[in-house]
């Protein structure tokens, strides 16, 4: 693939991956004693009584793992991941103890300002666990400077 640097280098049908993540028992409690303290979060017996049959990760656990992963795959090359806002934003499957997860991205749409050095890329990215199941899909409405 290319070398990305600016909005003019990506197409449509362009494609990342992430490298894989490990998500531990304890991420999850820590995460969830933060930010998210429910019982399907923290307590193995409590969490067998909610409708995820056991400890599974917040959701916003599962939000920040994927953007950490997106970050971490580079799809604007120096550039930071700036968005206007997020579309199709959806938990699929919980994210459990020992997951292993890993994000791909796929350029859907591109648009380049009329007025402004840069352009909007919706990339949708999907994170998956080691068993290839889908569990969480975004699609950022990211902002991307243009060559000047």
């Amino acid at each position: 693939m290319a070398q990305v640097e600016w909005f003019d280098d990506l197409t449509i049908g362009m494609r990342f991956k992430s490298p894989e993540v490990q998500v531990t028992e304890a991420d999850i409690k820590r995460f969830a004693a933060e930010f998210d303290p429910q019982p399907m979060h923290l307590d193995h017996e409590a969490a067998k009584q909610t409708l995820f049959n056991g400890l599974a990760a917040s959701g916003w656990h599962t939000a920040a793992i994927a953007m950490n992963l997106a970050i971490q795959a580079r799809p604007f090359g120096p550039h930071p991941l700036i968005g206007a806002g997020v579309d199709g934003l959806r938990w699929t499957i919980p994210v459990r103890p020992n997951d292993r997860l890993h994000l791909v991205g796929e350029v859907m749409s591109l648009t380049p300002s009329k007025s402004k050095p840069q352009g909007i890329a919706l990339v949708k990215w999907t994170m998956f666990n080691q068993n290839g199941e889908e569990v969480y899909t975004f699609t950022p409405i990211a902002i991307i400077p243009r060559r000047v």
